[in-house]
């Protein structure tokens, strides 16, 4: 060794989001190279399978000096962190590296394991586990009690996407998602049928690659109706119904409802003439109806002519 070297400081971070062991070769040859090894956190899931490699392992992290003077004469000093780093050793350094005063070693951040898309929805579900255990409001509320807010949270984010808000539509999505995994979460507890958050994926999983048989099969489709039109017979085929009409929820909006059946009608190929009335749903209905035709959506359209209305009232009473 070098006694003028400073020697190397390596600050390994490790996901808890990905299953510990998992490190990247890097890591492991850094971590068998290394003079010393450190970790702050006793309860560290990746110490066992440390020592299981035979890597020595220090518990503790010194501060910054200490560890600048471990590194004297080239040696090579690990950090093994969580994945957010430790934020008052990175402090500390960057203090004696700006004193001008210290040969400081090199500093070197190498991540151990990387998070996969959709690692966070690990944490949401633990984060739903808690609270559903231990805050006294969540862990009463039952399918029934939250079926309002489904769909409230889902007119919120309609509202968010007309609008154009980024933010808005990225945290009405998880308001969204948060009812789904609450509804998961309670379904748990149910003694006759419980199924968990991983079964309710499992099933979207399969549906998704049986209704894409163009993607994950030997089928193909060439436009975005060919897609659309398959989708409806596999779901005819899946659900057994009789109707194209079986399905459709009559609860939505008016205006959503008569839009929906119209395109099933006409997807299906079926010429059906429309009811008439002089009544207001009458003519309600066929301008749905014709909306759709036309390719628009009736209930969007009627909401943006709701703004401008809003916007002429709140103009009228002097409202900005």
């Amino acid at each position: 060794m070098n006694a003028e070297d400073p020697g190397r400081i390596v600050l390994l971070t490790a996901s808890h989001r990905v299953a510990p062991g998992l490190l990247s070769w890097p890591a492991w040859q850094t971590l068998h190279a290394a003079d010393r090894v450190h970790c702050g956190e006793q309860d560290q899931p990746q110490l066992p399978y440390l020592r299981e490699a035979g890597i020595t392992v220090t518990p503790g992290v010194p501060g910054a000096q200490e560890l600048v003077d471990a590194c004297a004469g080239g040696r090579t000093v690990v950090v093994l962190t969580g994945g957010e780093g430790n934020q008052p050793l990175t402090d500390g350094l960057a203090r004696l590296a700006g004193s001008g005063r210290v040969h400081m070693p090199d500093l070197e951040l190498l991540p151990g394991s990387y998070d996969l898309p959709g690692a966070r929805l690990l944490d949401l579900v633990q984060v739903m586990d808690r609270i559903r255990l231990e805050c006294p409001w969540t862990s009463q509320k039952t399918h029934k009690g939250l079926a309002k807010y489904a769909i409230e949270e889902a007119y919120e984010l309609v509202e968010a996407i007309e609008d154009g808000d980024r933010e808005e539509l990225r945290e009405e999505l998880g308001d969204v998602l948060l009812q789904v995994v609450f509804h998961a979460r309670i379904a748990e507890e149910d003694e006759e049928e419980p199924f968990s958050v991983d079964d309710v994926a499992a099933t979207l999983v399969e549906k998704l690659i049986h209704r894409h048989p163009h993607v994950f099969g030997d089928e193909t489709a060439e436009t975005p109706e060919d897609v659309h039109a398959h989708w409806l017979r596999t779901k005819a085929i899946e659900k057994q119904r009789e109707s194209v009409t079986d399905g459709v929820p009559l609860g939505q909006p008016g205006l959503a409802l008569a839009a929906k059946l119209a395109s099933r009608a006409r997807t299906a190929g079926l010429d059906v003439a429309l009811p008439s009335g002089d009544d207001i749903g009458y003519r309600l209905l066929a301008l749905a109806v014709r909306a759709q035709e036309d390719g628009i959506d009736p209930e969007a359209a009627l909401r943006a002519a709701g703004r401008v209305y809003r916007d002429a009232i709140r103009a009228a009473e002097g409202v900005g």
